[in-house]
């Protein structure tokens, strides 16, 4: 069954308060840019935590908080903020693209997306380097900044521009998207690898690449995206198409012109 429609004045109010909390947390990410005094490890060598992505997230939770007490919460580094019987959920990723931060590599952003009775509503994914904010909500389209965007009209995969990620743990684990990297970089225009999985989905929105695939990504990273990416016209689903779990952590996201084809090319290396 079709989660409900929630209103569209009360959309627009849930956007702005998305865009106002994220302006927040780029402010503390500008305040840090090219400043940071070192970095922590969390899971593994590669996964890292700043005091930049900390105090992003309290900024965003104190605004989301004061707006909307009654609210869930699940943000990237504080967890789960529970509110029992509530049918909304905000997922904040502070900072993705930590390792990107680290490096002075500008392909960083503070992601936003909310959630009604687990669909995609509100997506706010802010750039504070590039200046680039891209937002999309339910009914009312995609934006970069001002500009509405829509995905690109590629339709086969070899006149394709894709882009993708890697698992933390991509060191030990087998299932690490190494073979799928190599199989579509030598039957597309190529693959880019850029640290964000919140932009990438957002690059095909508005056209820039036209696919998106990778495992191992959290809520944070995709909350966002993925109603930023269906406003523009695009298609997101698991590998095999059928319905993305956004909490599984496996996703394609398409400009729907190619998203048979790459279903395939993916799950033909994969030996499914």
């Amino acid at each position: 069954m079709a989660p409900e429609t929630v209103e569209r004045h009360l959309i627009q109010e849930y956007l702005a308060v998305a865009k106002e909390a994220s302006e927040a947390g780029c402010v503390v990410l500008r305040k840090h840019w090219g400043n940071l005094k070192g970095f922590d490890h969390k899971t593994s060598s590669s996964d890292l935590v700043t005091i930049a992505d900390k105090e992003s997230e309290t900024a965003v939770l104190a605004i989301i908080k004061a707006k909307y007490p009654d609210h869930a919460i699940v943000a990237e580094e504080s967890g789960l903020h529970e509110s029992r019987n509530s049918e909304f959920m905000w997922v904040i990723d502070p900072l993705d693209g930590t390792t990107n931060y680290t490096h002075q590599y500008p392909f960083v952003c503070v992601s936003i997306g909310l959630l009604h009775k687990g669909e995609s509503i509100v997506g706010v994914v802010q750039n504070p380097i590039m200046e680039e904010c891209f937002w999309g909500a339910k009914g009312m389209g995609a934006y970069l900044n001002d500009k509405k965007i829509s995905v690109s009209n590629a339709d086969q995969v070899k006149d394709s521009l894709l882009v993708t990620g890697f698992r933390y743990d991509r060191r030990t684990n087998p299932d690490n998207n190494y073979r799928e990297f190599c199989h579509l970089t030598n039957i597309s225009h190529g693959v880019r690898r850029s640290g964000a999985a919140a932009l990438d989905m957002c690059y095909v929105a508005c056209g820039r690449v036209d696919a998106y695939w990778e495992q191992g990504v959290s809520l944070w990273d995709v909350a966002a995206g993925d109603v930023i990416v269906k406003e523009a016209g695009g298609s997101i689903t698991d590998y095999d198409g059928t319905p993305a779990n956004l909490e599984i952590g496996r996703l394609l996201a398409t400009n729907g012109h190619v998203h048979a084809a790459m279903c395939d090319e993916l799950l033909s290396i994969r030996g499914a």
